[in-house]
């Protein structure tokens, strides 16, 4: 039967001790492919993170699995849907990090900053003693962001903590207290417990992330400038998590903007004014080719594999 009602996406991560992931993977992977859900979900060590899509009660039965995973009871997930399914296939994987910051001592568990509710979020980022530091990747920024937020131009959460102490001085001159965000809350997790390592007491984070803003703050009471960039086929949302006006450039896998749909450098499938010059024209035939491919599937009915969005995906939130 064709699908007629809204998908759901839900936007999970949960810090916790796991000891046997190969073992959770397996009984994950089961109860995921048994109710049709796709996405990404990682395990490590550390706990979980991940988006998936289903029907309601798909995403129902795999979120009650893992709230009965050890130490995972009150883990909360970010809905939102989607009128065609936003992801090719099923990825559940184990990883050293569910976010890849490369700080092994940093402990969500032990030590994090304050977290602020999207409704008080405005004051404090209005706050002239705060500085607003948007921790997430350059091309991320690029699609939108709170109005006079630091961009640290990362091109991975890896960066970050470098960023921050070649650039700490700079930015703390006059301010008492940091705030910071990302898409879904999990890398502001590590990235606050690290500015605490660093020795900054007034350290804050938004809970629940941009796309929980996004869902509570009204668009008329908004800071937020532009939209927010996920790591799936709609590609960005906005205010009430409606789909952006975002393409995804198959070529670099980056985000396209309306505006960049009219430069001679776009093609899609093919190129984006951001990896034009970095592509030769034999690779760019490839993607024609991969395109046309993509057309015919569609076309036909058929997923064509080749189009699946890369393993970016969970370092995102």
């Amino acid at each position: 039967m064709p699908q007629t009602d809204p998908l759901r996406v839900a936007a999970l991560y949960h810090f916790c001790r796991f000891d046997d992931c190969a073992t959770l993977r397996i009984g994950l992977d089961r109860v995921c492919r048994d109710h049709g859900v796709r996405g990404t979900l990682l395990l490590a060590q550390e706990g979980i993170n991940g988006t998936i899509a289903a029907n309601p009660a798909g995403i129902d039965a795999v979120l009650a699995h893992i709230r009965a995973l050890p130490g995972c009871a009150t883990l909360e997930a970010k809905f939102s849907t989607a009128a065609t399914m936003p992801f090719h296939r099923l990825k559940v994987r184990i990883k050293r990090e569910i976010v890849t910051m490369g700080q092994p001592d940093i402990d969500p568990l032990l030590s994090v900053g304050t977290y602020v509710d999207p409704h008080d979020w405005n004051a404090l980022i209005a706050d002239p003693q705060t500085i607003v530091i948007d921790t997430r990747n350059d091309y991320e920024v690029a699609v939108g962001s709170f109005a006079g937020a630091v961009d640290p131009h990362t091109r991975s959460f890896r960066e970050f903590p470098a960023w921050f102490r070649a650039n700490r001085e700079a930015l703390l001159a006059g301010k008492a207290k940091v705030a910071m965000f990302c898409t879904g809350g999990i890398r502001c997790e590590k990235s606050t417990a690290f500015l605490r390592a660093e020795g900054v007491e007034q350290v804050y984070h938004l809970k629940g992330g941009i796309l929980k803003y996004l869902e509570d703050v009204p668009a008329q009471d908004s800071l937020w400038q532009g939209e927010c960039f996920v790591f799936d086929q709609r590609v960005s949302v906005g205010h009430g998590l409606a789909q952006g006006t975002h393409a995804l450039c198959h070529a670099c896998r980056m985000p396209v903007s309306p505006i960049d749909t009219r430069s001679p450098l776009y093609e899609p499938g093919v190129s984006c004014p951001a990896c034009h010059a970095e592509r030769t024209d034999a690779q760019r035939e490839a993607y024609r080719e991969r395109h046309r491919q993509e057309a015919l599937a569609s076309a036909q009915g058929r997923a064509h594999v080749g189009a699946v969005l890369p393993d970016q995906a969970q370092a995102s939130r």
